[in-house]
Parts: structure tokens; sequence; C-alpha cells
């Protein structure tokens, strides 16, 4: 077993503003600064929760559940969000309940249990342990395309993890995957008995109390739930809901502000909760042992905080800050965003949702609790943050451009439109058919997932926009064979 060795050395001198107890004031600037900060990222409705020694000490809603003419329903700590890839740390702990069951081990081999799932090297199926499944260093790259681009059951996912090709070899880097935790999460369900969402309700939400949480969107009952928002032209829209995953251990659950507190606080205090623990205290503290490191481009906001070292526990991105080692996770859907924040040393916790595609100002309202309440300093993180992410997106908008003079005016295709027409095969990716709309062509690609306009753009590339907006813009280049026939389709990096 590899694990990464950290010399942390934790000072002993106590910030004025540690010892404190935290003030009305010091709760009123705070909220202050929270509205504030919305209304600079424009973001149309967020919850926080800020959980102290086992206590909540700040909850709260802001803004609207959905930005319309006609609705104005405002978002309260009641208010459903999606957790995202913040539902990986409860996929965790379920394990480590197996784990402390003597139902399975963390270094298993994944085939004693999954033996359908096959990869591309023959020997990094045979070495793949659970353990792999949930630090995201199996040198396989991301697999999104598998709910992204075509509707497949997860046992379909698995069976065509054979033909990725890995990114990288085996254990030597990181690149982050969803596809394992759904992997992860079938392991539970056979060793359970049970499906994921029945076995998370039962084993997580239920002993902690966190009664309106929901394993996946398809549970949710109610109508105080938030929609889903995106810059599209520069105005902010509603956008459709993604689709729930078949197995949605990688990221399904949703929760409320008022609901997530009692995992931070269960988390915070070596899994405990008021009936007991979820977890042996060495299960505990092994899922926040660093496991392998995560590059610093894996997040921007590295490039302002400037860490000694960044780390991948179990399920929990891991940095120091301000001499504290900082257990987190972002969640990000088509929309709507989570980011958890625990700074175990001052037992403190952090949670922010969101309803606004990418809206990094949960990165800033996390590190902005860590000072305001534990650590001390009056460091602008909104501000500093909102600087750092402009100038990522103008310098999007510049690559744009730069792939835009790119293209070669006054070409033709190879061939009329109606050849390029038909279906299109891959045993990995599935199929596109394409067709002839007025003078460019079309492409649905396995049966709806994908559906896009595209216009001819230089040669034998079309591009255009895909029918949902907030998708952006595809491209599909067409290559021929010697005898001038169409031979293969390339379609926005499937290839």
């Amino acid at each position: 077993m590899r694990k990464v060795l950290l010399f942390i050395f934790a000072s002993t001198t106590f910030t004025a503003l540690a010892q404190k107890q935290i003030s009305p004031k010091q709760i009123q600037e705070f909220d202050a600064y929270v509205e504030a900060a919305r209304k600079q990222w424009a973001v149309p409705g967020l919850s926080i929760a800020v959980v102290k020694d086992n206590k909540v000490i700040f909850e709260k809603g802001y803004g609207v559940r959905e930005l319309t003419v006609d609705k104005f329903e405002r978002v309260d700590t009641q208010t459903l969000f999606a957790c995202a890839s913040t539902t990986k740390a409860m996929t965790v702990a379920l394990v480590g309940m197996l784990v402390d069951e003597g139902k399975l081990a963390w270094n298993d081999p994944v085939s004693k249990y999954l033996p359908e799932l096959q990869l591309y090297d023959p020997y990094v199926t045979r070495e793949l342990k659970i353990r792999d499944l949930l630090i995201h260093d199996t040198g396989v790259g991301s697999t999104d395309f598998m709910t992204g681009a075509m509707t497949i059951t997860v046992n379909e996912m698995f069976r065509r993890m054979e033909l990725v090709k890995p990114s990288y070899p085996f254990r030597a880097g990181f690149a982050y995957q969803n596809t394992f935790y759904s992997a992860a999460g079938r392991i539970i369900e056979r060793i359970a008995g049970k499906t994921w969402a029945e076995t998370i309700k039962e084993r997580i939400f239920l002993p902690l109390g966190m009664n309106r949480t929901a394993p996946k969107r398809g549970y949710i009952t109610d109508a105080n739930v938030t929609k889903p928002h995106y810059n599209i032209n520069d105005t902010i829209k509603v956008i459709e809901y993604g689709t729930d995953s078949e197995v949605g251990s990688a990221g399904a659950v949703w929760s409320s502000a008022d609901d997530i507190s009692k995992w931070m606080i269960c988390m915070l205090d070596s899994s405990k909760y008021s009936g007991g623990r979820l977890l042996k205290p060495e299960t505990w503290t092994e899922i926040f042992t660093p496991q392998t490191f995560f590059p610093e481009d894996e997040y921007p906001t590295m490039q302002l905080l400037k860490p000694n070292w960044r780390t991948y526990g179990l399920g929990w991105y891991q940095h120091d800050y301000k001499g504290k080692k900082v257990n987190f996770h972002t969640g990000s859907l088509s929309g709507l965003t989570a980011i958890i924040g625990l700074l175990p040393d001052e037992k403190l916790g952090v949670y922010v949702f969101g309803n606004y595609d990418h809206a990094e100002l949960r990165h800033a309202l996390m590190y902005k609790a860590f000072d305001w309440f534990a650590l001390g300093g009056n460091r602008d993180w909104s501000a500093e943050f909102k600087v750092l992410y402009s100038t990522i997106r103008e310098e999007g908008k510049k690559a744009q451009k730069d792939f835009d003079a790119k293209r070669v005016l006054n070409t033709s295709p190879s061939l009329p439109l109606s050849q390029y027409a038909g279906t299109y095969t891959s045993p990995l990716y599935g199929k596109a058919d394409i067709s002839v709309t007025g003078n460019q062509l079309a492409i649905n690609v396995n049966d709806n997932a994908l559906i896009a306009s595209l216009p001819h753009w230089h040669y034998d590339t079309f591009y255009g926009p895909y029918k949902k907006a907030w998708y952006g813009k595809a491209r599909a280049r067409f290559t021929l064979n010697s005898l001038g026939k169409i031979d293969t389709l390339f379609f926005d990096g499937m290839e």
C-alpha cells in the first residue's frame, strides 16, 4: 500500500479570535459579506452552513431558487440543492462501514467483487484495489462521456472501460474519475444486498437525522428545491436538470443547509453522532490520511493560496492553510455547485450550495469562513477570486478567438452534404446519426443524448451549436479514405 508521508508542525499559539466566543456582530458582518459577494458574482441563490465545536453557528439562505419573471421563491436553509461530487465522501463512508464489518478491505482486489469491470491493461485489472477506485490514481482519464453523451446502464459502462486507453501509468498521477466511484457504489450494493440509494438512506441519512436529504433528485417530493442556472449569451437563465445516474455514488445526493450541517459535525467529530458513530476511529482516520497528490492546476484557487502540499485522501482533497490541514471537496453539475471544507484542528466546517454554473464564490466563502470564525485575517477572498476567475474567463474568450482565427475561409466540403449523412458507430462511444438539414448537417448522438446543428466550418470540419445552448458548440471532423469516401467521424473529443 502506497502512502504519502507528511510532516506537519502544528502551532501551539492560538489567536485571540480562536479563543473568543463568536459575537452577534461577527455573525452580522459575515452575513453581510456573504450577501455582498453573492451579488458580486451574480449568483441567483445559495445557502451556507457553518459549524464549530459540534454546533451550528451560522446558517442562512440567500437569493432565489429560480430566476424567472414570475417566480421569486426565496432560498432558505431547507431548500434542496445538489451535493454533486461532495457525495463521494459519503460513498467512502459507506465503504468504510463495510471495512469495519470485515466485509471487505481497502486493499481487496476490485475483481473479487466486480469481475465484469475490465480495463485496457489486464495488469491494471488484476491489480486494481478498492482504494484505487476512490483516489483517482488508476491512470484512466475522465470517462464522463458515458453519462454526458449516452444513456447506458452502469454494467455497460463497466464493459466499455476495457476500450478506454490510459492517460498515464497506473498509480503514477491524478485524473478525476467518476466511473470508478460508480463501481464503488455497485460493490456496496452487492455486499449490502440493497441499492446504494437505500443503503445511504439507512446507514447515513437516518442515523444523522438528515430527514430531507435525498440520494437522488428523483427521490425529492416537495417543491422547496432549487433550479440550475447558466450564463447563455451574457444572460443568466434557468436550464434543465441533468438526468439522474443509475448509480449515483459519484455525485447524486441532494440536501439542504440544515441537513448537511449534521454531516459536517459528524465528520469533524471522528464520525460520532448522538446515537453512536458511523465508523471506527481507525477507519475514520484512514479516510483522512493522504493517499496521493493532486496537481496545482486541479484548482485555479491554488495559484493564490500557494499551499506547501496538496494531497487527496479517500474522497477528500487536502492542503495546508495558515499552518492547518484543510479537508475539502467541490461538487459541480450543470448549473449547480457545492463545496464542503473542514478545518479539523479547529472543529470548524463550512458548506456552500449554489445554483449558478461554476460560480466560484463557493471557494471564496469557504476560506472567508475559515478566517472569520477560526484563523483570523481580513483578506477579501471574494474580490481576489473574482479577479482570478475573470482572468480565466477572458483567457477562454481569447482562446476561442484564436480558434476562430484558424478557420480557413472560402473552402468547401470535399463531397456533397448528402454523402456525409449516415450512421457512424464506435464500440466505445456508441453511435452518431448525421443528417442534412437545409445547407448544413445535424448530428444526433446516442438517440438524443446530444443534438447539434453543424454548419460548414472549413474543409471537412463542421462546427455549430448544441440544442442545449449551455453545452456550447460542437465540432465534427470527417476524414476520407484513399477512394475519396467518408472514412471516420471525429466528434467533440470522442476520438
